[in-house]
Formats: structure tokens, C-alpha cells, sequence
């Protein structure tokens, strides 16, 4: 499966990459299983994915929950809580 994966606001500082394509092993089939490999892959993942419950996540720019299922071509996005005033 191939995905494309973009990182905004401090998760793009930390990662140093705004967006990357991957082609994670077979396992990962979840939003979760996503973020538990992508930690694996450096220092840098590992910090800005630390803690999940900090990050949102969108599949094709809709909102998904870390048990949201993947499929070859999505695009994932990771960002930050978003506040409003």
C-alpha cells in the first residue's frame, strides 16, 4: 500500500519534512498502525508522534480517529489541535 503523508505546524518542524509518500509494511492497516511504524522510522517521528492523543489526523481531508481503516493511494494528514477564537 502506498500513502501519501503530509505533517503541518510543529509535527512538520520536528519530522523536517512537510510531506513524504511511504509504503509501510503489510501490518499497518490503521491510522494507529500508521503512527506506530512511522515512530519507529527516526528520532524526529518518534518525538513529533510521542503522543498521539496531541495529534489529528485527517484521511483524504476528512477527519479520521486513530482506528480508521487505510487504503493504497489515501492521504493522510497529521496536525495539530485546532483552536478557535
Amino acid at each position: 500500500m502506498k500513502l501519501q503523508v503530509l505533517y503541518f505546524a510543529w509535527l512538520r518542524e520536528r519530522i523536517g519534512l512537510a510531506e513524504e509518500r511511504v509504503e509501510p509494511p503489510q501490518e499497518v492497516a490503521s491510522v494507529a498502525d500508521l503512527v506506530g511504524w512511522l515512530r519507529s522510522r527516526g528520532a524526529g517521528y518518534a518525538e513529533a508522534l510521542a503522543d498521539p492523543g496531541r495529534v489529528r489526523c485527517a484521511i483524504n481531508q476528512e477527519f479520521a480517529t486513530l482506528g480508521a481503516a487505510l487504503a493504497h493511494g489515501d492521504e493522510v494528514a497529521f496536525f495539530p489541535p485546532i483552536t478557535g477564537g
